[in-house]
Parts: C-alpha cells; sequence; structure tokens
C-alpha cells in the first residue's frame, strides 16, 4: 500500500491522517511534542489539568461530516453541549451585556443595554452576516484555494452582486458603523477580527460572517477541547494509523525533486509516498527542515503575520462578578489598544481580556466556593523570534489586566503554584518560525484570504495542512484544511497509479475564510 507520513498532530494532521487511513493509506504521524493536539493543547497549572487553546467548539457540521465519511458518528466519540448564552461582556463595573444564541434574545438584550435603535441595527446587522455567509459560501467555501478570479467565475454572473453587496473592500469596523452608533457594541462585534488573529480596523467587512457562524451553534466540549485531538487519534488509529510522540523531524527528504520521506533529528530516515506537514509553512519557506523544502512555500513577512497573545492558566477563587464559561472585559480605548499591537509591535497598555472559566458550564453560573480552572488571554504582536519581551514589559501589562477586571467588578486571587503564563516567544518556541503567531497570515485587505497556501505545494509529493493554510485559522478550518490535504494526496496517488479515484470522496470538502478560533 502507499505510505503517508503527517508531520504535525495538529487537528489538520489528525485529520488527514483519519482520512488517509480510512482509505487505505499506511499513515504515520510523526509529533515533536508528547501529546497531540498543536495549539489545542492541554497545560498542567499545578495538578490541574486544562486547555491552553481554542475554547470553542463551532461548525459541528465539519466534524459530523469527517466522521460519517469513515463511517462513525460524531456523538458516539464526544459529549458536546450546547450554550444558550454565547459569551459575556463588560467594560467597567454594572455595565455588562450578554450575547445568546438565539438572535431575538441577544436583540432584546441590546435594546436593554442601548437602546431601540441599537436592538434593530444588531437585527439587520445578523441579516447582513447571514448573506455574507451564503455569498461566500459557493463560491469560495466549497472550492479548494479560489483567487479573486476564480472566486468572480464561479459566483457566475447571477452571483456578481451579491458578491459586490457583502463589502469586501471596506473594513469590519467601518462596517459595523452602518449598523451600531454605539461604540460598545462595535467593539463587541468588531472583536470577531480577533477569531482570525486579526485587527478590526484592516480586517474586511466580510468577517461579519463569524457572527452568523456563532448562531448557527456554539458548544462546549465535556472534558475540554483536548477531546477532540484524543478522539481524532483513537479513531484514526482504529483504521490503522501509527503515532509517534516526542518524534522531531528534521528534515524533509527528496529525490529527482520530489519529497521521498523524513529525516528525525536522531538521524532515522522514512521513506513515504507522500508527505503532510501540518506545522507553519513560514518553517518550509526558512529552511528549518532542510533547504530542498524551502522551496515548497513563501514566507509571511513578519508584518504581515496574525496576532499573537499573552496567556494565563490558573487556579484562582473568585467574586464580586459573576463569569459565564466566556466572558469578555474590553479596553477602554479599542484604536488605541489594536495601535499599540499592529503599529508599535508593543503589547498593550490597555489590553482587553478574555475569560475562559473552564469549570462553568450552562448549568451553572454562580461563583464558586472554592478556586476554579480560569485561562486569561489577552492580544500581544507576533515577535517573539526577533524581539522577545523583556519580563517587565510582560508584569506591566499583566498588571493592567488584573486592574481591568477589578474596574468591572472581578477580584481574583490566583495561586502562584498553579499559574502558567505563555508569552509569544513561548508559542514560536512551541510552533517554530510563526514569531508566536496564531492565526497565519492576518486576514487584512480584502486579497488576504487569497493569500494563504493551498493544500498542494510547490514541491511535488509534499501538502500543507492546518491553521495557517486554506481556509484559515480555528478548529473547524484547521479540521478542513486536513480533508483538503488528504483529498489531494488520495487524487495525485490515484493519478500516478494511472486509475480512477471513484473509491476516494467525490466532493470536495466545504471551506470558508476566517473562521473562530481562540477567543
Amino acid at each position: 500500500s502507499n505510505r503517508g507520513i503527517v508531520i504535525g498532530a495538529g487537528i489538520g494532521g489528525l485529520v488527514s491522517a483519519l482520512e488517509l487511513a480510512a482509505r487505505g493509506v499506511d499513515v504515520l504521524v510523526l509529533e515533536r511534542a508528547g501529546a497531540p493536539g498543536g495549539k489545542m493543547r492541554q497545560v498542567g497549572a499545578g495538578e490541574n489539568a486544562m486547555d491552553a487553546g481554542p475554547t470553542v467548539f463551532t461548525m459541528r457540521w465539519v466534524f459530523e461530516e469527517l466522521f460519517a465519511s469513515v463511517g462513525a458518528h460524531l456523538a458516539d466519540h464526544l459529549d458536546l453541549q450546547p450554550v444558550g448564552i454565547l459569551a459575556r461582556h463588560a467594560w467597567q463595573a454594572g455595565e455588562q451585556l450578554d450575547l445568546h444564541a438565539d438572535v431575538h434574545r441577544s436583540a432584546q438584550a441590546i435594546g436593554e443595554f442601548a437602546g431601540a435603535q441599537a436592538a434593530r441595527g444588531y437585527v439587520e446587522f445578523c441579516a447582513r452576516a447571514r448573506r455574507t455567509y451564503r455569498a461566500l459560501e459557493r463560491p469560495f467555501m466549497r472550492a479548494s484555494r479560489p483567487g479573486p478570479f476564480s472566486l468572480a467565475t464561479r459566483a457566475g454572473l447571477s452571483g456578481l452582486p451579491d458578491l459586490l453587496r457583502i463589502s469586501p473592500f471596506v473594513t469590519l469596523w467601518q462596517a459595523l458603523g452602518d449598523h451600531f452608533s454605539d461604540p460598545r457594541l462595535r467593539q463587541l462585534f468588531g472583536r470577531y477580527a480577533t477569531y482570525c488573529g486579526s485587527s478590526p480596523f484592516q480586517a474586511p467587512a466580510t468577517l461579519m460572517l463569524v457572527a452568523h457562524v456563532e448562531q448557527d451553534g456554539v458548544w462546549l466540549v465535556r472534558g475540554g477541547m483536548h477531546r477532540i485531538a484524543q478522539a481524532l487519534v483513537r479513531l484514526a488509529g482504529a483504521r490503522g494509523a501509527r503515532f509517534r510522540f516526542d518524534a522531531p523531524v528534521r528534515e524533509i527528504l527528496t529525490r529527482d525533486g520530489r519529497t521521498c520521506g523524513v529525516r528525525l533529528a536522531d538521524g532515522e530516515e522514512l521513506a513515504a509516498d507522500a508527505v503532510i506537514f501540518n506545522g507553519e509553512p513560514a518553517a518550509l519557506a526558512g529552511g528549518l527542515l532542510g533547504k530542498d523544502s524551502g522551496r515548497a512555500t513563501r514566507a509571511v513577512p513578519p508584518p504581515q503575520r496574525s496576532l499573537s497573545a499573552l496567556t494565563w492558566n490558573l487556579v484562582a477563587r473568585s467574586e464580586g462578578f459573576e463569569l459565564l464559561r466566556h466572558t469578555v472585559f474590553f479596553s477602554s480605548d479599542y484604536p488605541r489598544e489594536f495601535d499599540d499591537i499592529v503599529r508599535r509591535s508593543r503589547l498593550p497598555s490597555e489590553p482587553t481580556v478574555y475569560v475562559c472559566a473552564q469549570d462553568r458550564d450552562e448549568t451553572d453560573h454562580r461563583n464558586p466556593t472554592g478556586p476554579e480552572r480560569l485561562l486569561l488571554i489577552v492580544n500581544a504582536p507576533a515577535r517573539g523570534d526577533t524581539r522577545p519581551f523583556a519580563p517587565e514589559e510582560i508584569a506591566r501589562c499583566e498588571s493592567q489586566t488584573f486592574r481591568l477586571m477589578e474596574r468591572c467588578g472581578l477580584r481574583l486571587d490566583p495561586d502562584p503554584a498553579c499559574t502558567v503564563r505563555t508569552t509569544p516567544h513561548d508559542f514560536e518556541r512551541l510552533f517554530p518560525a510563526s514569531g508566536g503567531a496564531l492565526y497565519g497570515r492576518a486576514s487584512h485587505g480584502w486579497m488576504a484570504s487569497f493569500s494563504r497556501p493551498g493544500a498542494r505545494s510547490k514541491l511535488p509529493g509534499l501538502y500543507l495542512a492546518g491553521g495557517s493554510t486554506h481556509p484559515g485559522p480555528g478548529v473547524p478550518m484547521a479540521a478542513l484544511s486536513g480533508r483538503q490535504a488528504a483529498v489531494s494526496v488520495l487524487a495525485d496517488l490515484a493519478t500516478a497509479r494511472g486509475r480512477d479515484i471513484r473509491s476516494t470522496p467525490r466532493s470536495e470538502p466545504a471551506v470558508m475564510p476566517g473562521g473562530t478560533s481562540t477567543r
């Protein structure tokens, strides 16, 4: 049988390994870390294991289709709980707004928060988000890697007015001004740009489709998001895939101008008919896996990188503010926050803070009497490979983070022995050549969605998967990239054997731009 190697056990790599193994390819997954998941990682804070990456499960249909395609049922492998309240948002003490999965409940809450005109603006915004999603679904989302011309061609004459109506040439921040005069609401919905590591002041208005994705359903994974990676490992293993952890790859090997295998850090060589790289494409372009694979894809210039983050996994007592599973504490000056991060490449002087309370679910929002597991995330520039932040810069940002939460009424008493901090420099170490960027290339400008590499690299036999490739960042997006890579490998192997490939999936997996990710 054909041999395939997958480098990296992130979601994209796990999905491609599952797809290939289910279709008879002899698959070996090599992962430099000691556990699967990639950015969907778990950390131990003291004796407490908790998620340290993505925190929400959306676009459930992506995983339902994936599991069905290999003869399994999603519900048999993951315990998913639908979320009624998407998030609680706070600006200062007594000034908070809950956004609901149900549009009408959200409109009612927005009306009470900011007036009837704001509620009407929200309903119009949701309709526009839905139109945006539908206009892009066929020509962009179901295409393997479209360019502007092919996007217009696929839309056809009848679809072109819809494409122009979704405002690809204005920023998300500008478009939100059409619907919300209240700056707090612009800030709330502008945050959708950060779901793919971008600034709302530079990202295109098309990213408002994230609002429609959320209304389509958000779920909690019982036991944590890391369970998704574990479920994929079990499922792929049952289909014949093999896994080796703590197995870093030093070089991708080539022969006669095509990929032929890999060399591990310990010198062991492994042959393969196809290699899928589920890592930061810039690592290839930078020669980190040998000079031959350096021509496989182009590097992303540092100014075009997406956001990084400064995160804290804590075990802490909380009081004074009722956290939900997802709570956002907003900075008082959003333009300045992104000016600091994007233009000045420094930690924000006052950051917006996202808190994931991992012990809270839909049934219990009351403050627990004892300590609870919390993940705090603030946006940061991706300069972990060039100018790591000095300890005093990090300490200043940390104190501002806790001061902002206190302004909104939340007091935390963390246990220093159960605190894990992750900086852009740490993310660069975890994901080499990223600079700490967590979402690949930033979605700045209308052309950015067409700039991500597709599944086929420029080196025959080497394929790409992961959140830095098409269709974009986020758990469902990375899964779709894994499906695209598997489809491409199967098609090319069949062509090499000179036979029909009707045994492989007939329709290309659906893909979409943007995507939800670490909040």
